[in-house]
């Protein structure tokens, strides 16, 4: 019952997504093709953590994808915490998005690939971390490279879109700001954890129940203690720091609470909002940049945080859109009427090149 609370709760937070509407399209679609591939990812291998290098790939390709000899974009989406590439592609059903959408032409045919970043705590935070492997090198390198070398894709930046929901917002963000000659447009979807908040905060009683738990099993009891150690592990590891071999941003004594300032400044460095004033001039070479929320997010902390964001792009000077979404963390992305497929396609198919 503990674990399911968790599962739940994390759900919730992170990475809901909502239920699917049979799509509603002017033609019968021809259908495209899903294919799961397996390769080993350099950018992971070797990591303390045991994380496994050999990742999955969930790739649609488009309708004649096999009959023709042209090259397709790539939108590249990154799922949240608890997910994996295939769990996302069936609760999304990217594939009859697709369809319905190219038959339509509300999108000329393209190539998606979900990219699995699940670990043992359950999110990579696509973070490149010391102990769980270089999670962001992993999609702006590997993936992205092997996608190129085994499908025939429009092998630039400006055919290239990254999108993501939850922690995959957080994750197309600052892959975004690390990679920026990778990648031409980005679209976040509810980012989670952009910066401080009142679920991320060191006056959490959550880091009590962190410095006295041995187990990961023992998190499983607070959803939101595991997401902080996942976040440390991500954040700011130490690999002579059992049990979970990171150092956290508040330690307690005689049941009095510490904040550490250095693993602060190491969260800060991570964080995608504290990470503006470094990386706003790479966000400026983006041909499009999108971020939207939903005002009812249970995850309380998304709305404040994205709008945050918004506004300190703006004062940098970096173009972007911003929307605040009659809806809750991602019970809107399915479905002919879902954001998938009324903002983030149409998103893409203005600002990627095709052939």
């Amino acid at each position: 019952m503990a674990l399911f609370t968790t599962r739940l709760y994390i759900l919730l937070l992170l990475a809901l997504y909502g239920g699917y509407s049979n799509a509603q399209v002017k033609t019968t679609p021809k259908k495209g093709t899903v294919v799961r591939v397996q390769f080993k990812a350099p950018s992971i291998t070797g990591n303390p953590a045991g994380e496994a290098s050999s990742r999955h790939l969930t790739i649609y390709l488009p309708p004649e994808y096999q009959q023709s000899a042209i090259r397709y974009p790539v939108i590249y989406f990154l799922h949240g915490m608890v997910w994996t590439d295939s769990s996302t592609m069936l609760d999304i059903h990217f594939d009859q998005l697709l369809d319905a959408a190219i038959a339509n032409k509300e999108i000329p045919p393209v190539i998606l690939v979900l990219p699995d970043a699940n670990t043992t705590y359950k999110g990579s935070w696509y973070t490149n971390s010391a102990l769980t492997g270089n999670w962001t090198d992993f999609i702006a390198k590997d993936v992205v490279t092997y996608v190129d070398q085994h499908y025939r894709t429009i092998p630039s930046r400006n055919s290239r879109g990254l999108s993501g929901i939850s922690m995959g917002g957080h994750g197309a963000l600052k892959v975004a700001m690390l990679y920026p000659r990778v990648f031409g447009a980005v679209y976040a979807m509810t980012p989670a954890v952009l910066n401080w908040s009142d679920s991320t905060n060191t006056k959490l009683p959550d880091f009590k129940a962190i410095q006295k738990a041995q187990h990961i099993d023992e998190l499983n009891r607070d959803g939101r203690a595991l997401v902080l150690v996942d976040l440390g592990r991500s954040f700011s590891p130490n690999l002579k720091h059992p049990p979970f071999y990171t150092d956290m941003p508040v330690t307690y004594s005689d049941d009095v609470a510490k904040t550490d300032s250095i693993v602060i400044k190491e969260w800060n460095e991570h964080l995608p909002t504290q990470m503006l004033d470094r990386y706003a001039d790479a966000l400026k070479t983006l041909n499009g940049l999108k971020i939207d929320w939903g005002r009812n997010d249970l995850a309380r902390h998304v709305p404040g945080t994205c709008l945050e964001f918004s506004k300190k792009l703006e004062k940098l000077g970096v173009k972007h859109f911003a929307e605040a979404y009659l809806g809750g963390h991602s019970d809107r992305l399915s479905g002919m009427d879902g954001r998938v497929y009324t903002d983030l396609l149409p998103f893409f198919k203005k600002y990627l090149k095709w052939e």
